[in-house]
């Protein structure tokens, strides 16, 4: 049975993440402190790593609480408390990018890349290992850290979390630990994984290849309907309401529950924000 090898928070937007033993959810289904916060330019545009490659040289550091963050990057430091500090650290920033920004906050929703699927991103060990083979030069912790997920899986074969997306009217409910969660889709990608995750170089022809690899070795258990192009990697989720307050663990086991229709989940519908 495969179990949860590391979990993995982006407390800011775009930034590095932090790896924590264990993660609370909230009542929106999100991990408590993932994406929590979000930088918005003057006319409150996102500023991202998706628009922004120069995010990518830019280091984070967060203390176990998640309230002190540590950021250098150009030859330039500071350390700001999150919740005390928000002018300092917005000048700061603002300094470091070359234009205004501003920090946004949402405790409890987060600011999901799939507001649809708003739950933690998943994918496998053994997956990254593979996908880190299709590129020369780069290693399963590269990819680790251009992909992202906040789950990641061990004692399985590649790819096995695709077993936990079905038809596009079904949900794949699953357990980790004493969690229920629902899979929705396989996440698509953008082009931050195609940039090295510190000087936010891009790797020549990432993307075209890691199309045709994925093809080619699409697992036998995947809904192939899910696959309007083949740039997608690693599982989006939904949790329900009911989840609020239990905890993710390093160690817990993953049991696939049951394929259900999505109108089971009344409350799970989309919203009119947009992916980020």
């Amino acid at each position: 049975m495969p179990d949860v090898a590391e979990l993995t928070l982006y407390p800011i937007k775009s930034l590095d993440g932090v790896s924590l033993p264990e993660v609370s959810l909230t009542a929106a289904g999100a991990l408590l402190g993932d994406r929590r916060y979000m930088l918005v330019d003057a006319q409150g545009r996102r500023v991202n790593g998706k628009r922004y490659a120069q995010l990518h040289r830019l280091r984070a550091q967060f203390d176990p609480g998640l309230r002190q963050v540590q950021l250098w990057g150009d030859g330039q430091a500071a350390q700001f408390d999150l919740q005390q500090e928000r002018d300092p650290l917005q000048t700061w920033l603002s300094n470091w990018l070359g234009f205004p920004v501003q920090v946004l906050e949402a405790p409890i929703t987060g600011f999901p890349d799939d507001p649809y699927a708003s739950g933690p991103t998943l994918i496998s060990t053994s997956t990254l290992e593979v996908v880190a083979n299709w590129f020369p030069g780069l290693t399963a912790e590269e990819l680790r850290q251009r992909f992202r997920m906040n789950i990641e899986v061990s004692e399985c074969p590649p790819f096995w979390e695709d077993h936990l997306f079905a038809q596009a009217d079904q949900g794949v409910r699953f357990r980790i630990g004493e969690v229920e969660l629902l899979g929705i889709n396989p996440c698509a990608r953008c082009g931050v994984p195609t940039r090295d995750p510190i000087t936010g170089a891009s790797y020549l022809g990432f993307q075209k290849h890691f199309v045709v690899q994925r093809q080619k070795t699409l697992p036998p258990w995947a809904e192939v309907s899910r696959f309007d192009h083949f740039y997608r990697l690693g599982l989006n989720t939904w949790i329900p309401k009911t989840e609020a307050g239990k905890k993710l663990r390093v160690g817990d086991p993953v049991e696939i529950l049951a394929v259900e229709p999505l109108s089971a989940y009344p409350e799970l519908s989309r919203t009119p924000q947009q992916p980020l």
